[in-house]
């Protein structure tokens, strides 16, 4: 039976191709607010975070009426290293939205998501979204999209759908680009017609499968999919299995139905096949289980979640400064909410180590995993963290590594010392075009990449956008130099004065201003030449009867003082160093803090 009052649709793009503001006009243009209500941009990136850096980082649902039908909308995020969020929520969708931006045209996420779309056999509409941009150009990126579709051998009948020129910003859809839009109403209109209504047996026994997890703190943990068959009711016993497992669990009773409604999630005494929807009632429900009858227990396949990437340590901090400042600083908390994050991140693997203090992290890249070191900071925890490091994998005797598409787009004047820069990381040219703004694809090793953000934006003054993401596993491509300066270190513990910062800042660029606390093997700069220089930032001047004494210590200036973000710190230490991670401070330090020490192991590791 197909159900035609329900449409269920997830938009996916790159990022800042513009989901999250065509969500926002959706929910305007669906009648979700009241006519003089207050609004805010963005309103579906609810996360702190998300707001911060202007990023989707989790998949939220929401849902609009328009025609008498119910358009349940999941908005996805953009960037390659949140990949997992946005596979998982495709099993919900009967068809998506690929959004791509009328200059930039398909990005690497892209072809990933679209990739990942197609596989499952889902409808796709083609949404051409910035067309007001003054440099626009619709009919290329059209061409490019068509290009993409062959090349990924998809079905015909997607070729055959309308396309949608779309302005998010103002709110405007129209089929046709010598015809300006005035609402989304054309939008509405082409997701009705092209997108397929739900289909199943909706007087079979109850049966839904959960792609999401939420978290209340009135009912506890929420199990999020839609029904895949029969009906469910408030109240009702049920189970929960998992294909993988094929574990059962006792029967249970459904403490609460939710369904969405606009930015509100409304109670439902009962929901029918078709439905997204929320539940309650069991603690253990993790995503890929199948709630169902218990008297008709069938686990529902779940989507195949790409490997990590990247791996880190998380250790206890053990430096000097250790326990001032986290709540949580024990292994056993830092391994309680390490694995509190498994349930809800599906792309993420925590794997013990040899001691009990420390866990190996693997996620899809470095910004997903500091989006979780920077959550857990946040939330009192006190921990460090290694330097970021691939994952690597023996396929057929040969040791291969992650290499990912990056695309780069830059001022010709800049376009030189990119393709120098990712030849020295291993990388290879595959493509380019362009004129007065260049556009490359490369294909380059994952760790090629770490660090290298910072210096293409100085290549390109600024102006250049690179992105990239996992592409295949291929034999190592040989040594990648990390960095070629040094670090300057602190030679003793105490409070950085500026007497010490002053001279030691003629070495390099300093991390830290004055009258901060440090400790012995911190790292305070970075040095202007290859290797580590051990500095005394805790220099006090001496006591002089000098008149001017005063006068020529103001004249100490520190110019060259850089705090660093965690992204920036995560890409500067090396193999030997650690970041400590604290609610208030970040600090980088090497793992041997005694100059002595350190010195002693580098002479036993080279002999």
């Amino acid at each position: 039976m197909i159900r035609e009052d329900i449409r269920n649709i997830a938009i996916i793009a790159h990022v800042d191709h513009g989901k999250t503001t065509l969500v926002d006009q959706m929910l305007k243009q669906g009648g979700v607010y009241r006519a003089n209500q207050q609004t805010v941009d963005r309103v579906m990136d609810s996360n702190d975070l998300e707001r911060e850096r202007g990023i989707t980082i989790l998949s939220k649902n929401t849902a609009v009426s328009y025609g008498g039908h119910k358009i349940n909308i999941v908005d996805t995020p953009g960037h390659a290293d949140f990949g997992g969020e946005v596979e998982r929520v495709l099993k919900m969708v009967d068809g998506v939205l690929l959004l791509v931006d009328s200059f930039e045209g398909p990005m690497p996420q892209t072809r990933f998501v679209l990739q990942k779309a197609l596989a499952l056999k889902l409808k796709v509409l083609i949404v051409i979204n910035k067309i007001d941009r003054p440099d626009a150009r619709c009919e290329e990126v059209v061409n490019e999209i068509m290009d993409l579709l062959i090349d990924l051998e998809a079905d015909e009948s997607i070729l055959d759908n309308p396309i949608l020129y779309v302005s998010a910003r103002k709110g405007t859809a129209t089929l046709d680009l010598d015809t300006p839009g005035e609402n989304l109403q054309p939008l509405f209109e082409t997701i009705l017609q092209c997108i397929p209504a739900p289909e199943g047996d909706p007087e079979g026994p109850a049966q839904v499968l959960i792609s999401t997890i939420d978290y209340s703190e009135y009912v506890g943990r929420i199990g999020v999919g839609r029904v895949v068959r029969g009906t469910f009711r408030s109240g009702q016993m049920v189970v929960h299995t998992n294909i993988e497992t094929g574990a059962v669990s006792q029967p249970w009773r459904l403490a609460g139905l939710f369904q969405y409604d606009g930015l509100k999630r409304n109670a439902a005494e009962e929901v029918g096949m078709g439905d997204i929807v929320a539940l309650c009632g069991n603690e253990n429900v993790s995503i890929g289980d199948t709630v169902c009858d218990p008297s008709c227990v069938e686990a529902l396949p779940f989507v195949k979640i790409s490997e990590p990437t990247v791996s880190m340590t998380f250790q206890v901090n053990d430096s000097p400064f250790a326990g001032r400042e986290g709540s949580f600083v024990t292994s056993r908390h830092l391994r309680a909410r390490l694995m509190r994050e498994l349930q809800t991140d599906v792309s993420l693997r925590v794997n013990d180590t040899a001691t009990t203090d420390a866990f190996e992290v693997c996620g899809r890249g470095e910004l997903h995993l500091s989006i979780l070191i920077e959550n857990m900071r946040r939330q009192g925890y006190e921990f460090a963290v290694s330097k970021p490091q691939v994952i690597y994998k023996v396929i057929d005797g040969v040791k291969c590594e992650p290499i990912e598409r990056l695309v780069v787009d830059t001022p010709q004047a800049s376009a030189g010392a990119v393709i120098e820069k990712i030849g020295r990381r291993r990388g290879t040219l595959e493509s380019m075009s362009g004129l007065d703004r260049v556009r490359m694809e490369f294909l380059v090793p994952s760790r090629g990449l770490f660090g290298y953000r910072s210096e293409f934006m100085t290549d390109t003054r600024g102006e250049g956008i690179m992105s990239s993401v996992f592409e295949r596993y291929e034999p190592v491509k040989g040594d990648i130099p990390h960095r070629n300066v040094g670090a300057l270190v602190a030679h003793e513990s105490g409070e950085s004065t500026s007497y010490g910062l002053f001279y030691a800042q003629e070495r390099g660029t300093l991390f830290i201003g004055a009258q901060l606390p440090v400790y012995e093997g911190m790292i305070v700069g970075q040095n202007a030449r290859p290797g580590d220089l051990v500095v005394n930032v805790c220099k006090q001047k001496h006591v002089t009867n000098m008149r001017n004494a005063s006068a020529s210590e103001d004249a100490m200036r520190l110019i060259s003082v850089h705090p660093l973000t965690l992204e920036e710190c995560m890409e500067f230490i090396d193999d030997d160093e650690l970041l400590e991670i604290t609610p208030k401070t970040l600090r980088m330090r090497k793992k041997v803090l005694n100059a002595g020490d350190r010195a002693r192991a580098w002479r036993n590791q080279n002999n």
